[in-house]
């Protein structure tokens, strides 16, 4: 089979499985037990009977579940994500603030994770038995193992309270000489119903000084899966026969780490990297609270409080989808990474 039979089937594949998770999506909560108005009526008493069933009825409440269905997947396939049940804002316009925020965070944080984990990874499988890589597997196994809050909260007591290194939550600096409370961005244009703003140069200083302690956290928790995953894989790899050639051919022992056995060591490591972009805009729950931080970690946790469904229907679709993009391109990565792979 050619690639281009293979993307069409995959494709095919795709879309059935963006069906079932939206079916499952609607599911989940048409079972979930209780009526929503007891959530959002606030104290007994504060909404009326009539007020009550008026409310059911113009959320649909009663209608047949078909129609509920086909209503529910027409709405997420035409990105109709409906108004917040709490503040009744646009659920996009609500995702679409803090969707940058999560990127920033998760992508920074988790490429840095990805590019120690792998290179401390390699030096470990070399060394393997040696006192370094005794040290750079405990430290890895040690720093896997704390609680990101505890981590979190021990940053902002040193580097925060005490130090006064860095600032203790938030994104960026409140500025009280401008009325918008931001400086004027470098560059500002508009995208569909989007606005994309380009900081200046001062508020992007700002706002890396506001980034570095809840992504120096989510390194620290994430790199030792990397570290470890990389050196299990290299170590089988770096007692195949074509290592043996490469290092009889007189190449050199860089050459023979990161150019033959790493790159036949990777496709685990794709996996695992795929999916760590797939889940990125699932964003931190735990340190985002701690740290303040306006992402859909958050969002997500504000809104199981506050039982916030249409918010958490848009989110768990975002985050599967994403999920099932980065599975997609994973499948085609490997089979430009190893040849043996064939496309059938």
């Amino acid at each position: 089979m050619g690639l281009k039979k293979y993307i069409a089937r995959r494709l095919v594949y795709t879309l059935i499985l963006i069906w079932f998770v939206l079916t499952l999506n609607f599911i989940i909560f048409e079972v979930m037990p209780g009526n929503p108005l007891e959530f959002f009526a606030g104290r007994p008493g504060s909404l009326t009977a009539e007020k009550v069933e008026e409310l059911l009825r113009l959320w649909g409440y009663y209608d047949p579940w078909h129609v509920k269905y086909f209503k529910y997947i027409t709405n997420m396939l035409t990105l109709q994500f409906g108004r917040s049940a709490r503040t009744g804002r646009p659920v996009l316009e609500i995702i679409s603030e803090a969707v940058p925020n999560t990127i920033v965070l998760m992508g920074v944080s988790t490429i840095i994770s990805i590019m120690i984990g792998i290179l401390l990874g390699v030096i470990a499988a070399h060394k393997r038995g040696g006192t370094l890589d005794t040290g750079l597997t405990f430290t890895s196994l040690i720093t896997y193992s704390l609680p990101t809050f505890w981590m979190g909260m021990m940053f902002l007591l040193i580097f925060g309270l005490q130090l006064k290194w860095f600032p203790i939550g938030k994104v960026v600096s409140y500025w009280p000489q401008y009325p918008t409370g931001l400086p004027p961005p470098f560059l500002e244009f508009q995208i569909f119903s989007f606005t994309i703003r380009i900081p200046s140069i001062e508020e992007f200083i700002d706002r890396l000084w506001h980034l570095t302690l809840p992504a120096m956290v989510l390194v620290l928790f994430q790199y030792g899966g990397y570290l470890l995953l990389t050196r299990a894989t290299m170590i089988e790899a770096l007692t195949e026969d074509y290592i043996v050639t490469a290092r009889a051919k007189g190449l050199k022992e860089r050459a023979v780490l990161y150019k033959h056995a790493l790159k036949n060591a990777s496709l685990p490591l794709i996996t695992s990297i795929a999916m760590a972009f797939g889940f990125m805009l699932s964003g931190a729950i735990i340190t985002e609270t701690v740290f303040s931080w306006p992402g859909l970690g958050g969002l997500t946790w504000r809104a199981i409080q506050l039982y916030d469904y249409p918010i958490l229907h848009v989110l768990f679709y975002i985050i599967a989808l994403c999920v099932i993009i980065a599975n997609f391109i994973a499948d085609l990565i490997y089979g430009i990474i190893d040849p043996r792979i064939k496309y059938e």
